[in-house]
């Protein structure tokens, strides 16, 4: 498979070197204000680039026709606009918060405690995350799908990083240098807590679900998730 890589960081070598490991070609390598030439010789792109430069990325490859894959954060507010693009030119989309499998799995224990706490009002919840110093967005996209996911199965109404309302999930984020990514919910009371937590321990997890799920997409059409992906 040729992949076109939209974003050469930190990320994007550590994207090259797995997908070469699984017998893929890469046929661009992005970074910066370089130009698109060669996308078209793609099957896919996969963007990890910056919350600038993503909806240029994302668009390229929905008007070349390009599968693509976009695991950058911090550009959400125009997703729907993505979205409706890649419904107008008949694309293939996948936007993840976090691309690991572990997280993934996260994802889906977190929304089952959510559930089960609900109407368990004696307990406040909240998040912390931690990541290098590199990352530009606070909180990081993982802790908002975090948050998103309890907000949709309980009385909260939003999330906060600096003073959060009765109604609102209190997230700490921190930047520390050298941390790939940690993300921990609470559930406090005045007699216990309950916690779960993940630790990334280096980026190859966030890297190989993007190769998958690149290699998943390719010759599809639609917006999809990692939830299809992996078939939770």
């Amino acid at each position: 498979m040729k992949i076109a890589l939209l974003g050469y960081g930190k990320m994007g070598k550590v994207i090259e070197n797995i997908a070469l490991q699984r017998g893929h070609e890469i046929v661009l390598k992005k970074t910066g204000t370089d130009s698109f030439d060669g996308l078209e010789n793609a099957d896919v792109a996969i963007d990890f680039s910056i919350p600038d430069a993503a909806v240029g990325n994302i668009s390229a490859c929905l008007n070349t026709n390009i599968p693509v894959v976009s695991g950058t954060t911090g550009w959400l507010e125009r997703y729907h606009e993505m979205a409706q693009l890649c419904e107008e030119k008949n694309g293939a989309f996948i936007y993840g918060s976090n691309f690991s499998l572990g997280v993934n799995i996260f994802f889906e224990l977190n929304t089952y405690l959510a559930k089960m706490m609900a109407n368990l009002k004696e307990y406040k919840v909240s998040m912390e995350e931690v990541h290098h110093t590199q990352k530009l967005d606070a909180p990081s996209g993982t802790a908002i799908t975090l948050a998103k996911d309890i907000i949709n199965h309980s009385d909260y109404s939003g999330w906060a990083i600096g003073n959060a309302k009765e109604d609102e999930i209190f997230i700490d984020a921190k930047r520390i240098e050298g941390v790939p990514g940690t993300h921990t919910v609470t559930y406090n009371s005045v007699v216990d807590a309950i916690e779960i937590k993940h630790t990334a321990h280096n980026r190859e997890g966030f890297a190989l679900g993007a190769v998958i799920a690149a290699e998943w997409l390719a010759g599809k059409q639609g917006i999809y998730s990692m939830k299809d992906v992996l078939g939770l």
